[in-house]
């Protein structure tokens, strides 16, 4: 599931150090939205913060909080530039993240979904008009191929029987 924070935009997000940054998003979430979790994962220009555990449900989508990792994206992509600077590497970080989760859980990339489509969700521009899904899951898929040769290693089930 992806996310954009909107606030704060990306052209804040460094204003606060960053450990201090996911303290008051713990805080936010926490006592004041009263959840037992947030996303899974907050996905900057230079660093992912992993924030609640990806081996338990996150508190990020309402009708998939339970199926699905909630990978936030730092800015505000309504307005903020996704293609150049500090948005591509949000962007490249973000289709990292999205191959190497899908990898390791042996999912499909076309599986990803933005929360705009989550029917009970308010968020209905989330994760921002210039995130172009295709583009997102086109990219996580060469990303894919490219790591991994485009092949998933055999389980081992499938080894003991070839």
């Amino acid at each position: 599931m992806l996310h954009n924070t909107a606030l704060p935009t990306l052209a804040s997000w460094h204003d606060v150090p960053g450990q201090q940054r996911m303290k008051n998003l713990e805080h936010f979430y926490r006592d004041v939205q009263g959840w037992s979790a947030g996303p899974h994962l907050f996905v900057a220009d230079d660093l992912i913060w992993i924030f609640s555990p990806l081996t338990s449900s996150g508190v990020h989508s309402p009708s998939w909080n339970s199926i699905s990792w909630g990978v936030e994206m730092v800015g505000n992509f309504e307005v903020e530039d996704f293609q150049n600077g500090a948005g591509a590497a949000v962007r490249d970080n973000t289709v990292s993240v999205l191959a190497t989760l899908h990898a390791l859980a042996g999912l499909d990339p076309q599986t990803v979904h933005f929360h705009r489509e989550d029917p009970k969700t308010t968020h209905k521009d989330c994760p921002g008009g210039k995130v172009a899904k295709a583009d997102m899951i086109g990219r996580t898929e060469e990303l894919a191929q490219r790591e991994g040769g485009g092949e998933h290693p055999l389980n081992v089930d499938e080894a003991a029987s070839t």
